[in-house]
């Protein structure tokens, strides 16, 4: 049987960082490497190696000064970053591995011994600024990944493609002025970190490189299809990137705690698959996605097992247990029309 043409990374050094009774705790993957071993997934897949970021190419986003300091604060037993983002003995170690296991994913994509990938590894990232982690997140995940594909790889443009319920102001203002990495955001607004308004579309040579869609709660499976169908892929189709980079959360589920947009795993699903097949159409598959929130554990097991099952072209095993939400609220008409407006797309 030959080799999959999608890989994934895991490695339990992820379980180090955990504080009982927050949400980003070690719980979240743990249920869901279960989910994925029990029906088979990870044999499917390529595995990954995973082995710590380099400091080279972590210090291409964290000057070294931020990086001491997170270090620092393991190596005294732990703390807080910020009121959020806490700290233990083994967080540095977790978050070098979690920066460095996305990175080896993304070598493997650009390299051709995979043609997509999955990095199954926390602590997330995409709220991390360069200087200061925030919002559960240490170090800036996607982002590294995203210089590391420029620089070691070659592929001069990125499309970063965030799903989580909150706005990657992280992954945004390290690229705010770069034309040559794209951000596209769905994200409840105005919700934590308040960032995200559509008005802000980049600064300088970047302007019109950041497309954020700030939504109402409630939008569900159809008023999200219609967003990446008639926002992402034109915006994407303009900027022709040489690799795609995921920021999945699994938060904008309508049984996540901390947000409410209203989507369904089979929604999910079907989100992966256009953000599968953009990769496809633009760069030949080479995608690869990185896991950010997602804090209901149900949801969190099956989204990834789902979002596997679609890199793979398995989306006939794509499963929903927990079903649609009772209330959606998909009307985008505005919405949309007000982004295409400020983006000039015809």
């Amino acid at each position: 049987m030959p080799p999959s043409p999608t890989c994934f990374a895991y490695d339990p050094v992820e379980q180090l960082h955990t504080l009982p009774g927050h949400p980003e705790n070690r719980e979240r993957l743990r249920s869901a490497m279960r989910l994925l071993k029990a029906r088979g997934l990870l044999d499917r897949m390529q595995g990954i190696p995973v082995s710590p970021i380099p400091l080279a190419q972590l210090h291409w986003v964290h000057p070294p000064a931020y990086v001491n300091r997170v270090r620092a604060l393991d190596d005294a037993g732990g703390g807080y970053l910020d009121p959020d983002t806490y700290v233990v003995p083994g967080s540095y170690r977790a978050a070098l591995a979690s920066a460095g296991a996305l990175v080896r994913v993304l070598d493997a994509v650009a390299s051709g011994q995979a043609r997509n990938g999955i990095s199954l590894m926390r602590p997330p990232g995409h709220h991390a600024l360069p200087d200061r982690g925030m919002g559960f997140c240490i170090f800036a995940n996607v982002a590294i990944a995203a210089r590391v594909a420029q620089r070691v790889h070659g592929l001069e443009r990125a499309l970063i493609i965030d799903w989580d319920v909150h706005h990657g102001n992280g992954t945004e203002a390290i690229f705010y002025d770069d034309p040559t990495v794209a951000f596209f955001s769905t994200h409840q607004y105005p919700y934590y970190p308040g960032t995200g308004a559509a008005e802000d579309i980049g600064r300088g040579r970047g302007k019109g490189a950041t497309m954020n869609v700030p939504l109402p709660p409630g939008v569900g499976d159809h008023g999200y299809l219609r967003i990446f169908d008639e926002l992402l892929i034109p915006f994407a189709r303009r900027f022709q990137p040489d690799i795609i980079l995921v920021s999945a959360g699994y938060d904008a589920h309508w049984q996540d705690p901390l947000a409410s947009e209203s989507l369904s795993l089979l929604g999910y699903a079907q989100l992966a698959s256009r953000v599968r097949d953009l990769a496809d159409a633009l760069c030949g598959g080479k995608l690869v996605i990185a896991l950010e929130g997602g804090y209901n554990l149900e949801v969190l097991r099956y989204g990834l097992m789902n979002t596997a099952l679609v890199l793979m072209g398995l989306e006939s095993g794509v499963e929903d247990p927990i079903g649609p939400p009772a209330y959606v609220n998909n009307d985008v008409d505005s919405l949309i029309a007000r982004i295409r407006r400020l983006h000039g797309l015809s």
